[in-house]
């Protein structure tokens, strides 16, 4: 449970900072509504591009499952969100009451195991669609069902809770730094030296498996200025 706390109160520190106080009512600090189940079916349909089902296109391309597993991270910085506003809206509760809920799910065991396996292709695939139709009626969620769906997910894109931790604790520090080098307003430079910003720091990660959050921070802030003087 603890990993799952941690990570929302990120993912909540994170949309208050990006979105202002009042994200949970389901609208940013400039007036522009948050709709976080179009976020989440969004991302899975970029997801589904990490592999070649194009029967028309590139038919023989290799899967990018590096690729696969960020954009699991993405889709669950969303499902987090959606989460959170929806025990606010409903009252079911606050940030830890929904920590406590999610890890007694029958499916956080599966998560909750070590795992570097991939599932095949195909299955993947349908359980990606089936987290977007999860997402797709515009009236009704069952938060229980998408919940478990991704922990389904996430064993078969070769992850663990341990290592969902440890990317998504990567991706929210570089939301963060994107937010404080000008994503917004269209400034910021995703490609660094011929790579995106995701891979540069899944590389630090790499190198550093026990780097902090505030650590991880600063050696992007090093990368960025680096690249900028170039």
């Amino acid at each position: 449970m603890d990993k799952i706390l941690l990570m929302l109160q990120l993912q909540a520190t994170l949309n208050e900072a990006t979105n202002g106080e009042k994200w949970t009512e389901g609208i940013t600090k400039n007036g522009k509504v948050i709709n976080w189940k179009r976020c989440i079916y969004m991302e899975c349909a970029e997801m589904i591009d990490s592999f070649s089902w194009k029967h028309w296109k590139n038919i023989d391309k290799e899967a990018d499952w590096a690729n696969l597993q960020i954009e699991v991270v993405d889709v669950w910085h969303f499902i987090m969100s959606l989460a959170i506003e929806n025990y606010s809206q409903t009252s079911r509760g606050q940030v830890d009451d929904l920590a406590q809920n999610v890890s007694k799910l029958g499916n956080f065991v599966k998560i909750d195991t070590k795992n570097n396996l991939f599932a095949q292709q195909d299955d993947i695939i349908q359980k990606i669609e089936s987290i977007m139709f999860d997402t797709l009626s515009k009236d009704t969620l069952n938060l229980e069902k998408l919940i478990s769906d991704f922990f389904d997910l996430v064993v078969m894109a070769g992850l663990d809770l341990e290592s969902l931790y440890k990317l998504y604790v990567g991706k929210n520090i570089l939301n963060q730094f994107r937010q404080d080098n000008g994503y917004k307003d269209g400034s910021y430079i995703k490609v660094w030296a011929g790579y995106e910003d995701n891979v540069m720091m899944q590389k630090v990660l790499e190198e550093n498996g026990t780097i902090k959050p505030d650590d991880l921070y600063k050696e992007l802030t090093k990368l960025y200025l680096a690249l900028n003087k170039s």
